[in-house]
């Protein structure tokens, strides 16, 4: 007997040795092999033989002690399977919220790239978060852009109709992000929005951080891209008067020289730029005639052995530096000669293509007359003004 009880408790402890089986396998074996066992002790005669022919407690040890053992396993295989299952719950909680913290940590990335020059970001998500200091850098040379539409102030009214001016926005916002969907070709890459103010837009080139010659190389190249986005900005402008039926202008300036960029602000940070360079431009802008560019004489010379045209305006009063010689960008020629792109003939010519603005703007086909000089446009939008008489080309 204590041999056969060995054997049944021998033949039921392998099964807790698989941790990896679910407990309703091993209770139905606990189960086969328990009951296989009892048969086995009635068929062999044991409890008749250790009872003396009649049944006693000590014929009922080995059943007793074989159900103990099994009913142990199975508490044990039970035990088992409720740990390993939730083990695999925890993990795969964990790995979700890992995922769902990556996504996060993605998303911030991004809004920091977007609120961020990627240079500047990349240095803060490098740096250590402790040891956050003021994060500024000079550069010597970088051109800076104001364009903005001074009609837009005109437009905008607070009426029932527009749900109090909710729709004057709508479409600022989208004449806005088409300038930034601009921006995002890669042939614009280098250039930096800074940000908007109102319905001025402003942008810069050159901030990234270049040394020695290669940044006097670069200058040209980056005022080049500035100015072809300038030019371009007409037409997107254009495109947005045209599915609208507005006649909105736009009005640049653009300077070139030093600056000083930083990130301000801790809970908001914000990227600018700084300096007698900015204010300048600025009010190349303001100081400027609507549908044309206005740079000033650094910018010209730098540009003016391209393939930019540029009438002299002659000097310009400006605030806080009296008089400065100023140029107007009149638009790119091809190599040979020929006109590519022209912010005056070519840009009232495709006003007056469009008969819906006609009938707005109340204008015609022009009149076949020769002009005194280079005629000045402001785009799809009416001509409002007078401009100075163009001095000598650039």
């Amino acid at each position: 007997a204590p041999h056969a009880l060995l054997c049944g408790l021998v033949g039921t402890l392998p099964l807790a040795v698989f941790l990896r089986v679910s407990s309703l396998p091993k209770m139905i074996l606990l189960f086969v092999l328990t009951a296989s066992y009892i048969l086995v002790l009635e068929l062999s005669g044991y409890t008749r033989a250790s009872g003396g022919g009649a049944v006693s407690g000590r014929s009922f040890e080995p059943i007793v002690a074989i159900l103990l053992f099994s009913c142990t396993l199975a508490l044990h295989a039970r035990q088992v399977d409720v740990k390993l299952r939730l083990d695999y719950l925890w993990a795969a909680q964990a790995e979700e919220e890992r995922d769902d913290m990556e996504r996060v940590k993605l998303d911030n990335k991004r809004i920091l790239f977007n609120l961020l020059p990627a240079h500047v970001a990349q240095h803060f998500l490098m740096s250590n978060p402790r040891n956050m200091d003021l994060y500024y850098q000079s550069y010597s040379q970088v051109g800076v852009m104001f364009a903005s539409i001074p009609n837009f102030d005109d437009f905008y009214i607070e009426l029932d109709g527009n749900n109090m001016g909710v729709e004057c926005l709508r479409l600022l916002n989208e004449i806005i992000a088409d300038f930034d969907e601009l921006m995002d070709k890669d042939f614009y890459k280098d250039l930096e929005k800074i940000k908007t103010i109102g319905s001025t837009y402003m942008a810069a080139v050159g901030l990234v951080p270049t040394t020695g010659s290669k940044a006097k190389k670069c200058i040209s190249s980056h005022l080049s891209t500035l100015a072809d986005f300038a030019i371009e900005m007409f037409d997107v402008l254009d495109e947005i008067n045209y599915q609208s039926y507005n006649d909105f202008v736009l009005r640049v300036g653009i300077n070139v020289g030093p600056v000083v960029a930083g990130v301000i602000g801790a809970r908001r940070p914000q990227y600018d730029i700084w300096g007698n360079t900015v204010n300048v431009a600025s009010r190349m802008d303001s100081t400027g005639v609507q549908g044309r560019i206005q740079v000033t004489e650094e910018v010209h010379r730098l540009l003016r052995k391209g393939t930019y045209r540029f009438v002299c305006r002659g000097k310009v009063s400006v605030k806080g530096k009296g008089e400065m010689l100023t140029y107007f960008l009149e638009g790119r020629t091809n190599r040979n000669g020929s006109q590519a792109r022209s912010l005056n003939a070519e840009r009232k010519m495709c006003a007056y293509g469009r008969p819906g603005l006609q009938t707005r703007l109340g204008t015609g086909p022009p009149p076949m007359a020769p002009m005194a000089g280079p005629p000045v446009s402001a785009g799809l939008g009416a001509l409002r003004g007078s401009v100075p008489p163009p001095g000598p080309h650039g």
